[in-house]
């Protein structure tokens, strides 16, 4: 078959319904009619000269041939986008937007972002701030978020997946311990705490300043921690969530990501 045949059109609808296993909820996702779905299925399978989906009391499904034709077709779609991103990109193959946590920033990631460029002069960075930045809107590359995992996306945990407490050097707890509480931490962990702050790096500068005790990532908490300006009290506790570095296969697959991805997971 021609590459110039390719009924490009009708294999993205084909995907979006393998996907969902409905030709109504591809529809939705694709923005078109349940109807123009199952046209562009039949015209595809007259192509093709194979049936894809059969009917059942259950609903649909995947025929073996239409089993065997998914992987090579996602990873397909997969270089198509690599592509396009790559011809995108242009004069901004050293350029990195990251989405990123302000207080991880400023605790643990600037520091390396330095590093970086001191390696390699021609990069340049741009910081959106915040964790639920979305990828396409964005224009992201890669993404810091404290969460428990990388979910759908392709990802590195930086660190240790364990909290610290910290408190300010030389304090003195005894009886009931004034807590500090950030919005990253369970809810549970609000009750009965004398501070609410919103984020962790905010903790961390009110368990200097005396206010209580905060559990706040180690990651975090390292740098004040061996500068003495926070003295680590008991012993480092687990913690379903960490610190990863994510981002869509596509992204996650270019060599510029690549190179700091190696680079952010090493320091």
């Amino acid at each position: 078959m021609k590459r110039t045949h390719l009924p490009l059109n009708a294999l993205r609808v084909f995907d979006a319904a393998a996907r969902h296993l409905s030709f109504t909820r591809a529809a939705d996702e694709l923005a078109v009619t349940p109807a123009a779905v199952g046209q562009q299925i039949r015209a595809l399978e007259e192509v093709l000269g194979v049936v894809l989906f059969r009917r059942t009391s259950k609903g649909l499904e995947l025929t073996e041939e239409a089993v065997a034709g998914l992987d090579p077709l996602r990873e397909g779609f997969l270089y198509f986008e690599e592509s396009v991103r790559a011809m995108q990109a242009g004069q901004a193959s050293h350029h990195y937007t990251i989405a990123v946590p302000r207080d991880f920033f400023a605790a643990w990631l600037g520091e390396r972002l330095s590093g970086f460029r001191d390696a390699n002069p021609e990069v340049q960075f741009a910081l959106v701030d915040g964790e639920a930045s979305d990828f396409t809107e964005a224009n992201l590359d890669l993404a810091v978020r404290w969460s428990e995992g990388p979910g759908e996306l392709e990802g590195i945990m930086l660190g240790n997946a364990e909290l610290v407490r910290i408190c300010a050097p030389g304090q003195v707890l005894q009886g009931d311990v004034p807590l500090i509480y950030w919005q990253g931490q369970p809810e549970a962990a609000a009750d009965g705490a004398m501070l609410s702050v919103p984020d962790a790096g905010q903790a961390l500068a009110a368990a200097a300043a005396g206010l209580g005790v905060a559990e706040v990532p180690s990651l975090l908490a390292e740098k004040w921690i061996a500068e003495g300006r926070v003295a680590q009290w008991g012993d480092p506790l687990p913690s379903r969530r960490a610190y990863w570095l994510v981002a869509p296969v596509p992204q996650w697959r270019q060599k510029k990501v690549k190179a700091l991805v190696a680079h952010l997971g090493q320091a």
